[in-house]
């Protein structure tokens, strides 16, 4: 897929990542099973996303979302979080693609788009039960240009999964 575009989401925005955090939030809900986490409400949808404002009042956080040939076809967000003793410049807070254009390559370019338009140092954690995605960092991150000091970090301190720390630029 090379038709694959960012876009930092606009004020406007917020409705659109709300719902979108309600299909991350489906999908991921698996990875809850035998915890309290991910549980609908009454209403039938899942808990809103404590921090999504946040995304559009702190310059330390970039709401993201992705197009596939022009249509709406997931978000990134990005901040400036880290899962240790050391800084980053950027850290993937969240990464989702549709189900609909996942195996298509849209998630490597949209990453790659990120990691171009962001140089620095950068962190990615998975979540330890998040094996698909665990698989798509794998194959995603050491294919970035001009990446360095590449870590495949299990059991940071601050995670429970996998961070992979690199810079990028």
């Amino acid at each position: 897929m090379t038709d694959v575009s960012l876009e930092r989401a606009g004020p406007g925005g917020l409705p659109t990542l709300a719902n979108l955090f309600q299909l991350y939030t489906h999908d991921f809900s698996e990875h809850w099973a035998g915890t309290e986490q991910g549980e609908l409400g009454e209403d039938g949808r899942f808990e809103p996303y404590a921090y999504l404002e946040s995304y559009w009042s702190d310059p330390d956080r970039v709401p993201l979302l992705l197009r596939a040939a022009g249509r709406l076809a997931g978000f990134c967000r990005i901040n400036r979080h880290h899962h240790g003793a050391r800084p980053v410049d950027w850290n993937v807070a969240e990464f989702f693609v549709v189900r609909k254009h996942r195996r298509a390559g849209v998630g490597a370019a949209a990453a790659r788009q990120v990691f171009q338009q962001h140089p620095g140092v950068w962190e990615v954690a998975v979540a330890r039960r998040n094996t698909g995605a665990l698989a798509f960092w794998r194959g995603v991150i050491p294919a970035q240009p001009r990446l360095s000091g590449l870590e495949d970090l299990t059991d940071a301190s601050n995670w429970n999964g996998t961070v992979f720390r690199f810079r990028t630029g």
